[in-house]
């Protein structure tokens, strides 16, 4: 197989060329080495192996008339192949194939693998790396991947500005604009969360985005959202539940970090999505007041900055929760059954219904 290059000028030791390809040629002359061991326990190859969720993402993507995709296939040779320089900085590369495929995918094979079955014409960028022997393509693989990834916080901030996302990126956007707006405008939570535009707030981003998915895939968010101003009216929605949070424990809530107060944690504040959501379906709750009647049972029955939880009998020292399920699911458990208890009272102690009289009888 023979393609023209262009030969980009990187290290005196090694040849890196470029140029466009459809996915069947790429597989024609490499191959995915995945990771594993022989019997003698001896590691051979080095590519993850695939991941079918990722790949038919991708797939679903790359199958809409519109679809780009700029970022390069990694190939990496040893040996099969012949550089034919050619002037201004192009080359012709000669590809060996009598001996089967000699080049190894380096990065990109899940890129690679949902192209393969796409059903359209569809040419990829192939970056060339051609390597002195095979130590030194597997350093180079280590040293291709192992750059640092752009952080999660920013990724799920960008996300609300995207169009035509995957199911799964469409409702963190959701997630994250809310989360955004609760930041950034006039609500209860203003500044409150970090995020990479607000680094110095102290509710993880991460932590609300997960509460008001819940919220949007099976609680009082998930109608509103697809009403008039949805977005709006949903911002709003949690907003007022967490100003009635901020009075109810003023003094665990002001002045206080996720280090010094279980409220502002990821675990109280999952724990507390939870009781959000018990309120709003058992209370019809949505004002700030209408939040905060319902909250008033949990006064001093936690334990956010001082003291012992006591959940069923395992008592736990306010600062040994941690973010983790374990921790998360005991401490919802503990609120939202303080709460359904309080609401199911409210009830039996409401006025009892008129009963109609019987009509007299002749």
């Amino acid at each position: 197989m023979t393609f023209n290059t262009v030969c980009a000028q990187q290290s005196d030791e090694h040849v890196v060329l470029s140029f466009a390809a459809t996915a069947a040629d790429v597989l024609r002359f490499a191959k995915i080495d995945r990771i594993g061991r022989d019997v003698q326990g001896e590691l051979s190859g080095f590519q993850r192996p695939q991941v079918a969720a990722h790949i038919r993402e991708i797939r679903d993507y790359l199958e809409k008339p519109n679809s780009v995709l700029p970022n390069p296939i990694v190939v990496a040779f040893t040996d099969g192949v012949r550089v034919e320089p050619l002037d201004g900085g192009l080359a012709r590369l000669h590809i060996d194939m009598s001996n089967g495929a000699p080049g190894l995918v380096v990065d990109g094979q899940q890129r690679l693998s949902a192209l393969a079955d796409v059903d359209r014409s569809f040419q990829i960028f192939v970056s060339v790396l051609i390597c002195r022997d095979e130590a030194e393509l597997r350093r180079q693989f280590v040293l291709i991947n192992n750059t640092k990834p752009l952080p999660k916080s920013l990724i799920y901030e960008l996300l609300p500005t995207v169009d035509d996302l995957p199911a799964r990126l469409s409702r963190r956007s959701t997630a994250a604009d809310i989360t955004a707006r609760l930041n950034f405008e006039n609500t209860a939570l203003k500044g409150r969360i970090k995020q990479h535009t607000m680094p110095d707030g102290m509710i993880a981003d991460t932590v609300m985005q997960k509460v008001i998915m819940e919220s949007l895939t099976n609680g009082m968010l998930r109608e509103t959202i697809k009403g008039h101003k949805g977005v709006e009216r949903s911002v709003r929605l949690v907003s007022n539940f967490f100003e009635a949070v901020k009075q109810t424990f003023h003094s665990d809530w002001h002045g206080h970090t996720p280090a010094t107060s279980r409220l502002l944690h990821g675990a109280g504040i999952q724990a507390l999505g939870d009781v959000m959501e018990v309120l709003a379906a058992r209370a019809d709750a949505r004002s700030v007041e209408e939040f905060r009647s319902g909250l008033e049972c949990l006064k001093g029955k936690t334990a956010w900055t001082s003291g012992d939880w006591n959940f069923d009998g395992e008592v736990r020292r306010w600062k040994s929760l941690q973010n983790v399920n374990r921790d998360v699911a005991l401490l919802k458990h503990y609120l939202v059954g303080l709460v359904k208890v309080d609401q199911r009272q409210r009830r039996k102690a409401g006025p009892a219904p008129l009963l109609e009289r019987e009509p007299a009888r002749g």
